[in-house]
């Protein structure tokens, strides 16, 4: 029950985040949904009893402070936009936090690569439930060779990450793992800039830092 709510919650904040990314520049999406560590740091003091020291408070401090920074609408965008992408993106971050304590939930006692399967074709069924309900399907006749592979290489590098990730909520504690695997967020700025020529300004680099500095706490 576990697995199959926590793959529902991986569907939403997947359809959530792309529809964000498709809006909005990477490098405003990304920190909000990785501040999805803080919600989950509270689900798992509420849920999973686990503690939360002095540090890591500060921690989620300096991570919410950081995120805020890194919010900026877009200029080149209107209004509707800029705020669609940011309504996704909290939504996103949400879901992701569920995912994150559903998770831990239903892995304990369950092999994680097993977990991870069932976890995944649950995510699967949705994801191509939601693309013939908003009649989708016919738009993959325009995919071309670039897409498919980008797109593909995107699937393995998450199907990887997902393993590794579950392993580690299986023996680990959320509100260490969770952190961690955020930490990703410095990798993405960093190849949206190279990539997608995406610039920090003054404001986003120091809510950069804050946010990278609150999620070093949390490991600590």
């Amino acid at each position: 029950l576990f697995l199959v709510l926590s793959g529902l919650a991986t569907g939403a904040s997947w359809l959530c985040y792309f529809k964000a990314l498709q809006l909005g520049d990477v490098n405003k999406v990304v920190p909000i949904d990785k501040s999805s560590t803080v919600l989950t740091i509270l689900l798992a003091a509420i849920f999973l009893q686990e503690g939360v020291s002095l540090t890591k408070g500060i921690g989620v401090v300096l991570i919410a402070v950081g995120t805020f920074l890194m919010i900026e609408k877009k200029q080149s965008g209107g209004e509707t936009k800029s705020a669609a992408w940011l309504w996704y993106a909290l939504g996103s971050a949400v879901f992701a936090s569920l995912t994150a304590i559903l998770g831990k939930v239903g892995i304990s006692g369950v092999e994680s690569n097993l977990g991870t399967a069932i976890r995944t074709g649950v995510v699967l069924l949705m994801s191509w439930v939601m693309v013939f309900v908003t009649g989708q399907q016919h738009s993959m006749h325009g995919l071309n060779r670039k897409d498919l592979l980008f797109l593909g290489l995107s699937g393995l590098t998450t199907g990887l990450s997902w393993l590794c990730y579950y392993r580690a909520l299986q023996d680990g504690p959320a509100s260490v793992v969770v952190p961690i695997d955020k930490l990703s967020i410095l990798v993405t700025v960093a190849f949206s800039g190279l990539v997608l020529k995406e610039q920090l300004d003054r404001r986003s680099g120091t809510g950069l830092v804050l946010l990278t500095a609150g999620t070093l706490l949390l490991v600590l």
